[in-house]
């Protein structure tokens, strides 16, 4: 009795399907588990009438084991999937509590929520913007990359805008606030996401597909096959032991068993592989995948910049003129000057601490190394202090076009050095195109980079598709686009711009080493950050589904085959009668052939699978 009121809900909406016409797998849980429960409440009162016989057909248990395992199904189906705005509403606690804004020519701290669009806000070195707005004085460069995901600083100047939560560099700034609350960008990504979430429908289950015709199915044979023993002479205990029968070995265990198991098995191979995969719904929707497009910075890219050339001009050596910029960089925060430095750590090269440090804001930095002066910067340095620097021009040109970041070196008022960055590739991204494009799917990038930088990266892992120039709140509609011409869109990212392009998308792949929000909105997860992961999770999502679709076949061939015996053929033509506990054992057999044939999984194999797509 207390397992049947902990399933109250399955007899809930089991009938209430019923009533509407629309049976599903809750159906079948009710009207099985409620015949077998009712039957045994019968044999109860027959034993205490003094009819001993019914001792054997107290069906109490089967009614129990029944719900018990759908429940641990529907619990399987719901564990592990993630809410999606709470690392969202977590970083939006990131910002400042409050804001420095100047009135009548005095600085004044007040809280955020008095900040009025209009208002003119002061931002030091190193504070975190408070809401967005436009710069009316100062130079700087920002950090951004937790709302745009690229990894370098963007310099801002008088008419720039500049957005909440981003991160102020050397510079001091002062803007006027043009948008608050939750007109704020990062206000808005929130909404995005949550419109997303909401529009995301539920996939419809093949087992409820199903049953909207098994149901009514094994109602009518019940009833007919009841009326059809009553109207041969057949006493009622006869015709009930018929219909309950049919009820029972109808009941959908193997039914309740083969979707749940199989994705529990599924998704702990899944983990196995460094894909988690958050419940059945994703691993479902993952097999049909038409397209995946990758976000560039952080997930095709590792994230952060490396020096990739010196182009020398003057007469220091390379490996001096990369000691001297890397000690005139010590102390910059900027991704490129740490590039610099690591670069000369790698080299073992001696880098002593600069003499004279000044950050030039939005330019680069002005330094004395032993007894020398350096500038490192972009040309708009260089040119302000009379640095000629036409014959770094051809160079320039070319590296540009490569994708590749500039920075100018400058010794004593001579050039001596152009050097350039680049957000290199990981070592496993044109590997892992290559195997997406095996089975089928086709692979597209997307970022906010120019076309040349994007075009770069694209043609290094034979990427065909790129989607360059994206604003940050624009690449959900990207997808959206992707998935109206008719494409299943899985969207790979790692940053909390990439959130509602994951929540948009048919599947969200987030890479495990990004933010909390781009993990906390996907669907599956690739705990190690390897690209490769994404054509496991594709691969092992179509064995699963495979996997499913037998244990499915195989628990309707149990039914399609049991029901005729429950009716009653086997007696009509002279054998045995099918007894309710007998029912019982073949509905528990049936259930461990679907369990064992869900825990083959566990020897799927991710190179076996592509050695068989290559044949």
């Amino acid at each position: 009795v207390p397992v049947i009121l902990a399933g109250s809900r399955f007899f809930r909406v089991g009938f209430k399907a019923l009533i509407k016409r629309a049976p599903n797998m809750d159906t079948l849980v009710a009207i099985g588990t409620g015949s077998a429960f009712l039957y045994g409440v019968y044999a109860t009162v027959m034993i205490y009438l003094g009819e001993f016989g019914y001792a054997e057909q107290l069906y109490f248990e089967s009614a129990a084991v029944v719900i018990t395992l759908v429940m641990l199904g529907k619990y399987l189906e719901a564990v592990s999937k993630g809410k999606t705005s709470e690392a969202i509403k977590k970083l939006m606690g990131l910002k400042p509590k409050t804001a420095i804004v100047m009135k009548n020519g005095a600085e004044l701290e007040v809280p955020l929520d008095e900040v009025a669009v209009g208002d003119i806000v002061l931002v030091r070195p190193g504070s975190s913007v408070p809401v967005d707005g436009t710069v009316i004085e100062g130079i700087s460069s920002v950090d951004e990359s937790m709302l745009t995901g690229e990894s370098l600083p963007v310099e801002k100047h008088p008419g720039s805008t500049v957005t909440g939560g981003s991160i102020n560099g050397e510079g001091l700034l002062k803007f006027e606030v043009t948008r608050v609350g939750e007109d704020t960008a990062l206000s808005k990504i929130i909404k995005l996401v949550e419109e997303a979430q909401g529009k995301k429908a539920p996939i419809a289950k093949m087992a409820d597909v199903v049953s909207g015709y098994f149901v009514p199915a094994v109602l009518a044979i019940a009833v007919v096959a009841a009326v059809v023993w009553a109207l041969a002479g057949k006493d009622f205990n006869f015709v009930l032991n018929v219909f309950v029968t049919v009820l029972v070995i109808a009941c959908p265990c193997a039914l309740g068993l083969a979707t749940p198991t199989a994705i529990m098995v599924g998704t702990g191979k899944g983990a196995e592989l460094g894909v988690l995969i958050k419940g059945g719904e994703a691993l479902e929707t993952t097999h049909k995948v038409t397209a995946v497009v990758f976000d560039k910075t952080g997930t095709i890219t590792e994230g952060k910049p490396v020096l990739t050339d010196i182009r020398n001009y003057g007469i220091i050596s390379e490996e001096e003129t990369l000691a001297l910029s890397a000690s005139a960089e010590r102390g910059s925060e900027h991704p490129i000057a740490r590039a610099i430095v690591e670069a000369a750590e790698a080299g073992g090269l001696e880098i002593p601490q600069p003499d004279d440090f000044k950050a030039v804001p939005g330019r680069g930095i002005d330094a004395a190394v032993g007894g020398r002066r350096v500038l490192a910067g972009n040309i708009k340095l260089m040119q302000e202090n009379g640095i000629d620097t036409s014959a770094a021009d051809e160079d320039a040109k070319a590296l540009s076009g490569a994708g590749r970041t500039l920075m100018y070196i400058a010794v004593d008022g001579k050039l001596q050095a152009l050097m350039a960055a680049a957000d290199t590739v990981k070592p496993t991204s044109r590997e892992a195109v290559a195997k997406l494009k095996s089975l089928g799917v086709s692979v597209y990038m997307i970022t906010g980079d120019n076309k040349s930088t994007a075009a770069a990266i694209a043609r290094e892992v034979e990427i065909d598709n790129v989607l360059s120039e994206v604003l940050p709140g624009d690449k959900a509609s990207e997808v959206k686009k992707l998935q109206q011409s008719g494409h299943k869109v899985a969207m790979v990212g790692d940053g909390i711009n990439d959130a509602p392009a994951l929540v948009q998308a048919d599947v969200g792949i987030a890479i495990g080493t990004g933010t909390d929000v781009a993990v906390e909105s996907a669907d599956v997860v690739l705990m190690r950050g390897d690209l490769n992961e994404v054509y496991s999770a594709i691969a092992l999502s179509r064995a699963t589904i495979r996997n499913i679709k037998q244990n499915l076949f195989w628990a309707f061939v149990y039914n399609l085959a049991g029901i005729p015996l429950a009716a009653g053929v086997l007696y009509a033509l002279g054998g045995p009668l099918l007894t309710p506990i007998f029912a019982g054992a073949a509905m528990a057999l049936s259930s461990v052939s679907v369990v064992s044939n869900a825990l083959r999984l566990k020897r799927f194999k991710v190179k076996r699978w592509y050695q068989e797509g290559q044949k």
